[in-house]
């Protein structure tokens, strides 16, 4: 399976329902009054997180996602239909971002948790809604209220409590693939793993844990070079990091710089991964010259990181720093990054205040444009094809103040006023 980690989508919410104006009809029925229905509310855009999934490769092949609008409403007082949820299924550790202002919408760490990322719209109110003593038929309704629509930034982030980090070819998918029972790609050659692998280590005194194999770093990583930038988001959730360090210096490299560079590289990279609890492994072993390399290694770094000599291949030494990464997940708790600290992660989209203010732009001519989220959805749920309908539009438009509002900005009698698709003319 192809590993995505990654996409963009548009999803837009289902449009409401509108109202309808219309009176009862019946014989024997004398002044039968209203009856006009209200509209069904539109879906909504729901993410759901399952642990059935593993990445984001269903979302890929799909960018655009919208949800069925309401059903009108009908005469003698019937509802329209409420439109059925569409509900995008995503991966455990799923993050969801509004691409236009980068906030986080959700973040979903939970099997079967849920989050309404747009909102349907509500259903327009037939004209039995507006009936009052002193206009007993109206023959005012409302349209259907848009759904929300937004362009989103997925990521998975995975859940795994230890990230193994390391240059490539130093044995993390060998370490892997002894502890637990994931099979990654293992062979002689750099970046043998290049997506994440994810395994679940059972210690012998029964505790277990999982762990991510990530992408071998090479320095420049944090910086966009080679493949383990494109993964370094993996290790932020990490409790734990275990830093496999080739202490045979196979490839003529010198295991403390390699460990050096590693650290420098996670240092640099924007989550403050240096301060979550670090494990050395020092693996190959069996080479020569690796009991000399790990004195001069003991040495040079103190007693600051513990240290465990493995041969992984050989499956030798690898119970203890098991043992090690378990005592250290149960004493570390998890790790809230910057980002989640400074946004707002939120399960559920609501109005916010300024989405009662607009804007006054003059185009020229005597023509003038007003936008605003508020003002642009009273267009939208007017019904203006009526002598009542558009009275109300304009003791609206008087009651939020759009009024004073253009006379102040210098609108004069007889310019053209737009909003959205709909154009009036303003009498002072």
């Amino acid at each position: 399976m192809k590993f995505i980690d990654k996409v963009k989508l548009y999803v837009e919410a289902g449009k409401g329902g509108d109202g309808v104006v219309a009176f009862r009809r019946e014989a024997y029925v004398a002044k039968g009054g209203p009856s006009g229905g209200d509209g069904g509310k539109g879906g909504s855009i729901i993410f759901e997180a399952t642990t059935s999934l593993s990445t984001l490769l269903d979302l890929r092949y799909n960018r655009e996602y919208k949800a069925r609008s309401g059903s009108n409403g009908m005469a003698k007082k019937m509802h329209g239909a409420d439109a059925n949820d569409l509900v995008l299924k995503v991966p455990v550790g799923t993050v969801i971002y509004d691409e236009r202002t980068g906030k986080i919408l959700a973040d979903l760490t939970e099997d079967k948790q849920r989050a309404v990322i747009a909102k349907g719209g509500r259903g327009g109110r037939g004209n039995t809604r507006f009936a009052t003593s002193r206009n007993p038929a109206p023959t005012i309704c409302e349209h259907g209220e848009p759904g929300e629509k937004y362009d989103l930034k997925i990521e998975l982030k995975l859940l795994a409590d230890v990230g193994l980090v390391g240059f490539p070819s130093v044995g993390k998918s060998t370490f892997l693939s002894v502890v637990s029972r994931a099979r990654p790609e293992i062979a002689d050659y750099h970046f043998t793993t290049i997506v994440p692998n994810l395994g679940v280590v059972q210690v012998k005194d029964g505790r277990s844990f999982v762990m991510a194999d990530l992408p071998g770093l090479i320095e420049g990583a944090s910086q966009g070079k080679g493949l383990g930038h494109q993964f370094l988001r993996h290790i932020e959730r990490c409790r734990v990091i275990v830093h496999i360090v080739d202490m045979g210096g196979t490839e003529g490299r010198d295991p403390y710089e390699d460990y050096e560079l590693i650290n420098k590289e996670l240092g640099e990279y924007k989550y403050r991964l240096l301060e979550r609890p670090q494990i050395i492994i020092a693996n190959k072993m069996d080479e020569v010259g690796a009991e000399e390399n790990l004195a001069i290694f003991k040495e040079k770094l103190g007693d600051a990181v513990p240290i465990f000599p493995i041969i992984a291949l050989l499956h030798e030494g690898v119970d203890m720093p098991l043992y090690a990464i378990a005592d250290l997940l149960e004493t570390t708790p998890s790790f809230v990054t910057e980002e989640e600290e400074v946004e707002n992660s939120v399960l559920y989209t609501y109005e916010s205040d300024d989405d009662a203010g607009f804007e006054i732009f003059n185009e020229g001519n005597g023509v003038w444009e007003v936008s605003g989220k508020r003002i642009e959805r009273i267009v939208q749920m007017s019904s203006l094809g009526s002598d009542d309908g558009v009275k109300r539009f304009a003791q609206k438009m008087r009651n939020i103040g759009l009024d004073d509002a253009l006379r102040v900005a210098g609108v004069e009698h007889g310019d053209t006023v737009r909003i959205l698709d709909f154009e009036f003319e303003f009498y002072d």
